[in-house]
C-alpha cells in the first residue's frame, strides 16, 4: 500500500488573472532551489486547417531562431551558460515553451522567454533552413516504426479530422508554407486569454506576476476555436506493408475527455491492463508466451474526446495470437468484476507513479498548466489521490463495457502484414 504523505500540504498554490486576460499559476515548493516555468499557448495541431497543418510546430521551432535582441546561438546559450535549460514542445492541443533554472535566475529566464515569444524575427533565411530541419524530423519519424505507427493510428482513428493529422505536418506542406501564413497564425493565436504562465518550485508568485506584466506583450484576445472531436474515417483498418521483420500494431477505442469524472477509473483500468511490466497484457503476451518484446496500453485525453488503446511489436507469425490474447483479456474485463486485490494493486501503482512525478518541478508545472487550460481550476494531489481511492470494481466493469466495443475499434498495422492476417481475429 502507498502511505499517504503530506506532499500537497507543503505546496502553496496561487493564481492571478491579469487585466489583459493572461493567467499566471504557481506552486511554491520551499524544499527546492529550482524553478520550472512554462509559457503555454492554448493552440495545437488540432486548431489547424488542412493548409496550415504543421504550422504550430514550425512556429515552435522558429521562435528559437533569432529575435530583435538575440541570435539563435545566443538564445541557445542564454540559460545553458547558467546551468539551466530552454525547450519547447507542440501537442495536438497546446504549445509550451519551458525554462528550468535556479531560483536566482528567474529574471533572466523570463527575459529570454519573453524575447523569443514577443520579438522573434522569423527571417526568410532562417525559415528556409528550419523547414529543412523539420523535413528531416519527419523523415526520421517515418523511418522509426515505433514512432510512425502513432501517426498511422491517429489517421485511421480520426480520418480527415484535424486530430488525425500529424503534428509535424507533411513535408510538401511544410516546405511550401508561406511566411505570411506563419506570421498571421501567430497574430491570430498567440493572444492573452489563450496564454497560461505556469511555474513550480522556489518561485515567488508576486515577483513572477510583475515580471510577466513588465516583459510580455501579447495582443489581447482569444485564439481561434478548435474543431469539435468527431471520427470521420471511412475505414477503421490500415495496413502499411514494408520490408521490416517486425510488425507494429496499434488498436484503440473511443475513450474519455480530460474533463470526465471517470478519468481516474480509466487510468486504473489502463494501469491494470497495460501500464507496466506487471500488467496483464505484458505478463500474458511477453512473459508467459514470449510473443512480443514491447506491449502496453495508452490513454489519450483531449478536451472533448479520448482514445483507449494498446500497442505491441511482434513477429509476423505471432501477430494474430497477440491480438487474440489482447481481445480475450478485454472480454474478461467486460464480463467479470476484478477482485479487490487486483484493483488495489493497480490503484497503488497509479498513486505511486503520480506521487513520484510530483517530486519533479517539471511534472508539477505541466500538471498545473493543463488543469488551468482545460479545467480552469486547480486540482491538488490530495484531491486526485482521493479520486483514485474511490475507484471500485463496479466502475471498472462499467467503463470496460463502455470502452471495448469492437464495432468501434480502429486498427493500424505497420510491417510485413496484410488485412487477411486478422480477419478471423477481429
Amino acid at each position: 500500500m502507498i502511505k499517504k504523505r503530506n506532499i500537497a500540504d507543503t505546496v502553496l498554490y496561487n493564481k492571478s488573472v491579469l487585466k489583459n486576460g493572461l493567467r499566471v499559476v504557481t506552486e511554491k515548493i520551499p524544499s527546492v532551489h529550482s524553478i520550472t516555468i512554462g509559457i503555454w499557448i492554448d493552440i495545437g495541431s488540432r486548431n489547424e486547417d488542412i493548409a496550415e497543418n504543421g504550422v504550430t510546430h514550425l512556429i515552435e521551432h522558429m521562435l528559437f531562431k533569432g529575435t530583435k535582441n538575440r541570435s539563435a546561438k545566443e538564445i541557445a546559450a542564454s540559460l545553458e551558460s547558467i546551468g539551466g535549460s530552454l525547450n519547447a514542445f507542440t501537442s495536438k492541443e497546446h504549445t509550451c515553451y519551458t525554462a528550468r533554472i535556479l531560483d536566482e535566475n528567474l529574471e533572466t529566464a523570463i527575459d529570454v522567454l519573453s524575447d523569443i515569444l514577443c520579438n522573434a524575427t522569423l527571417t526568410p533565411r532562417n525559415l528556409i533552413k528550419e523547414k529543412k530541419v523539420i523535413c528531416e524530423e519527419i523523415v526520421e519519424t517515418e523511418e522509426t516504426p515505433s514512432d510512425y505507427i502513432h501517426d498511422i493510428f491517429a489517421s485511421t482513428f480520426w480520418g480527415d479530422h484535424p486530430l488525425g493529422r500529424p503534428i509535424l505536418g507533411q513535408q510538401d506542406n511544410v516546405i511550401n508554407m508561406p511566411r505570411k501564413l506563419i506570421i498571421n497564425y501567430i497574430k491570430e493565436n498567440y493572444k492573452t486569454s489563450s496564454v497560461v504562465v505556469a511555474a513550480s518550485g522556489s518561485v515567488s508568485h508576486k515577483k513572477l506576476v510583475q515580471l510577466i506584466k513588465d516583459k510580455f506583450d501579447f495582443p489581447v484576445g482569444q485564439a481561434k476555436p478548435f474543431t469539435p472531436a468527431k471520427r470521420i474515417a471511412d475505414n477503421n483498418r490500415t495496413f502499411i506493408t514494408n520490408s521490416n521483420n517486425q510488425i507494429h500494431l496499434y488498436f484503440g477505442y473511443p475513450g474519455l475527455a480530460y474533463t470526465s469524472k471517470d478519468k481516474m477509473t480509466a487510468l486504473t483500468l489502463h494501469t491494470y491492463l497495460g501500464g507496466g511490466m506487471s500488467s496483464t497484457l505484458f505478463q500474458k503476451i511477453r512473459e508467459e508466451k514470449g510473443l512480443a518484446y514491447t506491449v502496453y496500453t495508452f490513454l489519450d485525453f483531449y478536451r472533448d474526446a479520448g482514445v483507449f488503446g494498446a500497442y505491441l511489436a511482434t513477429d509476423k507469425k505471432n501477430l494474430p495470437r497477440c491480438v487474440e490474447i489482447s481481445l480475450k483479456e478485454l472480454v474478461k474485463l467486460k464480463k467479470n468484476r476484478l477482485s479487490s486485490d487486483k484493483i488495489e494493486k493497480a490503484k497503488a501503482q497509479l498513486k505511486g507513479h503520480l506521487i513520484l512525478g510530483m517530486e519533479s518541478t517539471s511534472s508539477r508545472m505541466s500538471r498545473l498548466a493543463r488543469s488551468e487550460l482545460v479545467l480552469g481550476k486547480y486540482s491538488s494531489l490530495k484531491d486526485t489521490l482521493k479520486q483514485i481511492d474511490k475507484v471500485s470494481s463496479s466502475d471498472m466493469l462499467r467503463l470496460a463495457n463502455q470502452f471495448f466495443d469492437n464495432s468501434q475499434i480502429a486498427i493500424a498495422v505497420l510491417g510485413p502484414a496484410d488485412a487477411n492476417m486478422l480477419k478471423n481475429v477481429v
